[in-house]
């Protein structure tokens, strides 16, 4: 079955922005390292990320919710900011899903300066599984965008490893 994605597009102002903060995570920090570790499916932590960044800011658009779009952005792209594998069999990544919002938060701090908007959009990102909920509009978009995209990551996975039992030939 042919499925065909709905694509969703920042105004081109905010498109801006958007690039704009990107290359400046990317150009000052281990970012683009996150490309080596697989996150949902087959889909990066480095591509997760840059896909929850950019639902979290189209939400903020498309609802027209007031937010600190560079705390946003930033808070969106580093909310996975653990750099390691957490699919290796290593003691240390079994609660990956409870503690990598903390390590996330303890590498984007040696690597940038944060807002408290960014700490808190780091830290909290994992709600409910961990369960002190966000405080602010940005933690809680990125929160949800994050779902979003985890759920989309997933479901793909899934989909291309069934594609292959289903078309044996």
């Amino acid at each position: 079955m042919n499925r065909k994605k709905k694509r969703i597009h920042l105004s081109k102002e905010n498109e801006k922005v958007f690039r704009e903060i990107l290359t400046e995570v990317c150009k000052n920090s281990r970012f683009l390292s996150s490309s080596r570790f697989m996150q949902h499916g087959s889909t990066s932590v480095f591509r997760h990320s840059v896909a929850v960044a950019y639902v979290s800011f189209y939400i903020a658009e498309k609802y027209r919710i007031r937010v600190n779009c560079h705390a946003l952005i930033r808070g969106a792209l580093l909310h996975d900011y653990f750099l390691y594998d957490w699919h290796e069999k290593d003691d240390s990544h079994k609660w990956h899903g409870f503690y990598h919002a903390g390590k996330a938060l303890q590498n984007a701090m040696e690597d940038f300066e944060l807002s408290e908007i960014e700490k808190e959009t780091i830290r909290r990102h994992m709600f409910p599984l961990n369960p002190i909920p966000p405080r602010c509009r940005e933690a809680w978009i990125v929160t949800l965008a994050d779902k979003i995209c985890s759920g989309g990551e997933t479901v793909e996975g899934f989909r291309e490893k069934f594609e292959e039992i289903r078309n044996p030939l």
